[in-house]
């Protein structure tokens, strides 16, 4: 036997886990045992066995029961029965459960081997499957946006239409739902796929540094400015800008960025001579723009310039089919990163990720993986390993609107840093400058002391 396997030997009788345990570990193979059916469901959530030896009789739980259980929990995992009781009732019920083969005691070692290489060939065929599925599975990830759902297909059908043309697009969603990735997936689908992508989150950064940053100035233009710089709008000439967090920006700056989509030039602060310019925009908001124009608080000419094209990316408790995959994805990355050797999430882990209507989005199902997977402490992830969510917290969709949930959302965080602003706007991942914008536009009061 050239193949080395997993093999856990879940049987009451002493003498057979250890003529077992010996004839394998001779092999090579990695070997444990099990005297029980819950002893053998607990070492399974610590180590997924590749294979399994399983006697029918056995008091409490029979090897049937915890055939159905495995099969449940670890689907890929191959299940051997072995019983001295044989008939062909018991043969046929454990194949139905997806027993992979049948052993009648007493047997001989070429019996065994017999078995071996059946097991052998199911394990090379279900390598080959996973290989397949993987590669099928890629079909459900577009530019590194992964979904499966009818909003997400609709999305990755709508990139490809929208990179041909020139037109300005506008992404709309709340904070964590990949907006960004959205913006790049058209990129790389354009004719401007060799230019640069250039982003620049525009709630990060104070309006006199911004103006300064897209359209760069002159030595000594103002204090501080000691070289010459080009602006973004200059280096992505050719390319893409990517102007997230858009409602974010002043009156003024609004006057501006659109004198320079209509004109395609630009002028560096402290200089007078205009430079000609070619960039495609793509701008993104978790904002109601078209409430805040109709406000008065967003000017109407620039929403209907950068707004030629609107995507909708649908926050992540819309679209819950979602979920699994893309919590799949996160462990295999995180597992990667940190060399940490974690197979699977269970099944009432995933019911429960299912069930959180995460209002971080994506980004925070990424972090809660990547949590997860470097706190856990067995080859599974399960729900013990979530404990830090509070489905009590998430929002219910559809009872409240979306400023009336990120309102509370900020006030809970916000009172949970102890009023400090820093550490809230670090948990929030957005700036203090557009926190204290939040929390102005809201009203939010810390008590009085």
């Amino acid at each position: 036997m050239n193949e080395k396997m997993s093999i856990l030997i879940v049987d009451d009788e002493r003498i057979i886990r250890e003529s077992f345990f010996h004839w394998f570990e001779k092999s090579g193979h990695m070997v444990d045992t099990a005297a029980s059916g819950p002893e053998a469901l607990e070492k399974l959530e610590k180590l997924p066995f590749e294979l399994l030896f399983v006697d029918i009789k056995m008091p409490g739980m029979d090897g049937i029961e915890l055939l159905g259980r495995v099969k449940e929990e670890y689907p890929d995992t191959i299940v051997i029965i072995m019983t001295a009781y044989g008939s062909i009732e018991t043969a046929v019920t454990a194949m139905k459960l997806g027993a992979g083969d049948y052993l009648l005691k007493p047997f001989k070692p070429d019996q065994l081997s017999l078995v071996m290489e059946k097991v052998f060939h199911q394990h090379r065929l279900a390598s080959e499957y996973h290989y397949l599925k993987a590669q099928l599975e890629e079909k459900t990830r577009f530019d590194n946006i992964i979904g499966q759902s009818p909003a997400m297909e609709d999305i990755f059908k709508i990139i490809p239409e929208v990179a041909v043309s020139e037109s300005s697009v506008l992404i709309l969603g709340e904070t964590g739902t990949g907006k960004e990735l959205v913006a790049k997936a058209i990129h790389a689908k354009s004719k401007r796929s060799n230019g640069p992508f250039m982003a620049i989150n525009c709630g990060a950064i104070p309006d006199t540094l911004l103006e300064s940053e897209l359209f760069g100035h002159q030595k000594g233009a103002f204090t501080g400015a000691v070289n010459h710089r080009k602006g973004l709008l200059e280096v992505v000439s050719g390319g893409t800008l990517f102007l997230d967090e858009i409602g974010e920006i002043s009156p003024k700056m609004q006057v501006d960025l659109l004198r320079v989509l209509e004109e395609k030039k630009i002028t560096r602060i402290g200089e007078r001579a205009p430079i000609d310019v070619d960039f495609r925009l793509i701008s993104a908001t978790r904002r109601d723009l078209e409430k805040e124009v109709a406000e008065r608080e967003f000017r109407e000419d620039f929403y209907y310039r950068v707004n030629v094209i609107i995507i909708h990316i649908p926050p992540l408790r819309k679209r819950r089919e979602d979920i699994p995959l893309l919590a799949e994805h996160f462990l295999q990355k995180y597992c990667h990163e940190t060399a940490k050797k974690v197979d699977h999430i269970s099944r009432d882990a995933t019911a429960l990720l299912k069930d959180y209507d995460w209002p971080g989005n994506v980004r925070e199902l990424e972090n809660a993986i990547e949590r997860a997977v470097v706190l856990s402490k067995s080859r599974t992830v399960g729900v013990r390993d979530f404990s830090f969510l509070n489905p009590a917290s998430s929002p219910v969709s559809g009872q409240r609107s979306l400023r009336e949930m990120e309102k509370e959302y900020i006030q809970e965080i916000w009172a949970e840093c102890g009023w400090n602003v820093t550490k809230a706007s670090r948990i929030l991942d957005i700036n203090r400058v557009t926190l204290h914008k939040m929390i102005k536009r809201y009203g939010l009061k810390r008590p009085a002391s």
